[in-house]
């Protein structure tokens, strides 16, 4: 798993607060500005924060790269609605001799992974078995319909893999670039950082709070899950590790 923060809202914190004030303040909104100093900026978003007033911080949003994740966490990723998606497509981009993630567990067992990467030859073996089966008949029919033969194969050969690709596993690498405002990444945190949530978006969920924590401090001082703000809320389900959990996050 690579992550990367591509670009964020500059002076996000100036930003937040210079939002908040404009909602109170009689003054135009350069003034406004001119006299929020980064201590200042930084003092009131934590006054925010503890207030729950959370709709100014929508004004900042961050943009990550990342590489080297399954289809299976891409699948989870995109239940979080309000946040911008741009994924490498299995439908234009031909997986030849494709990447997977090995989940840990599987990993740590010589015959488990045996067992795995057989599953994964197999499903490369099919995709591009299947890939040169359609391709082969789907260039035949559009050569009867008047194409040359050049052009057949290569309309074919796009067309073919759109099919092909239903073989591949949710093991499968993917790469994307995705865009969150504060407010949602706070909720996606909040989720996804918890020891409950699947190990691979956990990770994610983790980089990503390391990489915006140096960039905006007083709006996710205290991000993660919610036994970092108080008792964990997961009642019978808890891990029952909300000390480990927070000494964790307070080393990252």
């Amino acid at each position: 798993m690579r992550v990367t923060l591509l670009a964020h809202t500059p002076e996000p914190e100036r930003l937040i607060a210079s939002a908040a004030k404009l909602c109170y303040s009689p003054v135009g909104i350069d003034a406004l500005r001119e006299g929020l100093t980064d201590g200042a900026a930084a003092e009131f978003v934590g006054m925010l924060a503890e207030l729950g007033h959370e709709s100014p911080i929508e004004h900042i949003t961050f943009t990550f790269g990342i590489e080297g994740v399954s289809r299976s966490l891409l699948a989870q990723l995109t239940r979080h609605r309000m946040a911008s998606y741009s994924v490498q497509s299995q439908r234009y981009v031909r997986e030849g001799a494709f990447d997977y993630v090995v989940p840990p567990a599987i990993a740590e067992d010589a015959q488990a992974l045996a067992i795995f990467e057989g599953a994964m030859q197999q499903a490369q073996q099919a995709y591009d078995a299947l890939g040169e089966r359609l391709g082969q008949l789907q260039a035949e029919a559009l050569e009867r319909e008047g194409l040359s033969k050049k052009a057949a194969a290569r309309a074919a050969g796009k067309s073919a893999i759109e099919d092909a690709r239903f073989v591949l596993p949710n093991a499968c690498h993917t790469k994307l670039i995705c865009t969150f405002n504060a407010r949602s990444l706070l909720n996606f945190f909040s989720l996804r950082c918890c020891n409950r949530a699947q190990w691979e978006i956990r990770a994610l969920a983790t980089e990503m709070l390391h990489l915006v924590r140096a960039v905006a401090p007083s709006v996710f001082g205290t991000a993660g899950p919610p036994c970092l703000r108080g008792p964990c809320p997961e009642g019978k389900m808890t891990c029952g590790k909300a000390e480990q959990v927070r000494e964790h996050f307070a080393l990252r």
